[in-house]
């Protein structure tokens, strides 16, 4: 993997040489999430201030699927990307259809990133929440039995209670994040936030990001730019109503492999 602009400063030499692949610590640097997250206030950011980062991946021609997996138009590099986000966040939030597509399994500790976590107080792996309004949910699956770090359910206030009682007794933590059968997505940033997860990382499905841009709370995107086409008609990254206003967002780093390209936007008042 080689730097075409450096990762942590577009002003100044990356940290790694061009044509040698990048080790998991040196992504771990370059996709850090804000120092303003635990530095406090006197940084900008008051403490506990969520940070809301979105990673997807998509073709060419602006598919975010295809066959309904990611997984297709994705590399190993991108896979490596993905373990790093996942490494350094404390939540990783899915909306269930993705879960269910992409055959979601409980994040696991990695001693790569051991460290790191230990020294930013997290947990040795993070959490996954999966956002739902209907709760359906097969809670017999590795996600809510094996689980490292107990699963958190998103729901509305109004999901059937069957189905939170089935929840809770599989062990995962129910969070109500809307009224109705509805999830109100800035709510859910603003609940899991008030239980420490912070450095928050969706994953999607297009669906559920396009939530997160409608209502303004995602401060970035991490998005693999995949050198295929597909054509047909597969889903775009964010699916859902329009924005009234497109939301302007800049380059904080590229980097490119095998064609590939990792790009990393951040929110302009961010």
């Amino acid at each position: 993997m080689r730097s075409l602009f450096p990762v942590t400063d577009l002003t100044t030499t990356g940290p790694a040489a061009p044509d040698r692949e990048w080790s998991l610590d040196e992504l771990a640097e370059a996709y850090a999430y804000p120092a303003e997250l635990t530095a406090g206030p006197s940084a900008g950011l008051a403490a506990g201030t969520p940070w809301l980062r979105a990673n997807m991946v998509s073709t060419l021609d602006g598919a975010a699927q295809h066959d309904g997996r990611s997984q297709p138009i994705s590399c190993a590099a991108d896979m490596r990307v993905f373990g790093t986000l996942r490494g350094l966040a404390d939540v990783v939030i899915a909306g269930a259809e993705t879960v269910r597509q992409e055959g979601y399994r409980p994040a696991r500790a990695r001693e790569v990133f051991a460290a790191r976590r230990a020294a930013a107080g997290q947990g040795p792996a993070p959490a996954v929440a999966v956002v739902t309004g209907s709760m359906d949910l097969d809670f017999s699956l590795p996600l809510f039995t094996e689980p490292l770090v107990p699963t958190l359910v998103v729901t509305g206030a109004g999901a059937p209670a069957d189905r939170i009682a089935a929840a809770r007794k599989a062990g995962a933590e129910v969070v109500i994040a809307g009224e109705g059968a509805r999830v109100d997505p800035a709510r859910v940033v603003r609940e899991l936030a008030g239980r420490g997860l912070t450095r928050q990382l969706t994953e999607g499905g297009p669906r559920l990001l396009g939530q997160f841009v409608a209502a303004g709370v995602l401060d970035e995107l991490c998005l693999t730019i995949s050198p295929m086409l597909t054509a047909g008609d597969a889903q775009r990254i964010a699916g859902g109503p329009g924005v009234a206003v497109p939301e302007r967002f800049f380059l904080a780093s590229l980097l490119e492999e095998a064609g590939f390209l990792f790009t990393r936007y951040r929110r302009t008042d961010s």
